[in-house]
């Protein structure tokens, strides 16, 4: 069964182009580059002959439910952890994870943090190789270097199943290199690198209709032995009308050691 959706891609340009997050030290606002407003067509992995599979895809989707049904306050963090880690290490064979960012996501125009509406991927080689560095320091982060890490991104709904704006993906094997760009992420108080994808009608999308709470997906976001990064963003589409439920996520950003 297809679909179509609309999405927000990049364009290339001669100059960098960035996003300013908490612009003017305001938490939530957030100044974009150039979209361009695209509708494509999606296939659901639910009824799609070709299956999803993460080693082929670097994305897959499961059926993992959690022990935590209230994600208000830091409460239930520890048991999260626990239960990504173990995840992740009986699906990706880990030898080694780390937890260390959640964001929920609410599509409300009053929310902090909103569904991430522009096709891009979490980071770039640069932005990758300085985040590790933050977060384990320079003489662990070589170490690391010297073996096989990445970092994968754990999405889930929370509350109530998927109704609208839904998480899509792009499947790597579709994405041409040159589709790329590099993109500056501007904080108030430091600076990162992701990498934003331009349009392309070879893109192949993908997505799981009405994702419920006891569903993940999990996917690559920087992979150092060459698993690409897959190009992601929240699908504007709706999967039924009737409904008025308001779209609530949450991603886990980890850092894995094979």
């Amino acid at each position: 069964m297809t679909r179509t959706a609309t999405v927000n891609y990049h364009v290339h340009k001669d100059e960098r182009q960035a996003f300013e997050l908490d612009a003017g030290g305001i938490v939530g606002n957030l100044i974009s580059p150039e979209l361009v407003v695209t509708q494509v067509t999606l296939s659901d992995t639910r009824t799609a002959k070709r299956p999803v599979a993460f080693a082929a895809d670097a994305v897959e989707f499961i059926t993992y439910p959690s022990a935590v049904q209230d994600f208000c306050g830091d409460h239930w963090k520890d048991t999260y952890d626990r239960e990504l880690t173990q995840l992740l290490n009986n699906k990706l064979n880990a030898r080694e994870v780390m937890i260390f960012d959640h964001t929920m996501r609410v599509d409300d125009p009053d929310a902090t943090r909103k569904p991430a509406r522009n096709v891009h991927s979490d980071y770039s080689e640069d932005g990758a190789k300085k985040r590790l560095i933050d977060l384990l320091g320079p003489e662990r982060a070589a170490t690391w270097e010297d073996g096989h890490y990445a970092f994968i991104n754990v999405w889930r709904p929370v509350e109530q199943p998927i109704n609208s704006a839904p998480l899509g993906f792009v499947r790597p094997s579709s994405v041409d290199p040159t589709d790329w760009i590099l993109l500056d992420l501007i904080y108030p108080d430091r600076k990162g690198q992701i990498m934003g994808l331009v349009g392309n009608p070879d893109h192949e999308w993908i997505y799981q209709s009405v994702m419920t709470p006891d569903e993940v997906a999990f996917f690559n976001i920087y992979d150092n032995r060459g698993l690409p990064s897959i190009g992601h963003s929240a699908l504007d589409m709706v999967e039924d009308p009737s409904l008025t439920s308001i779209r609530k996520s949450i991603e886990s950003r980890t850092l894995v050691r094979y």
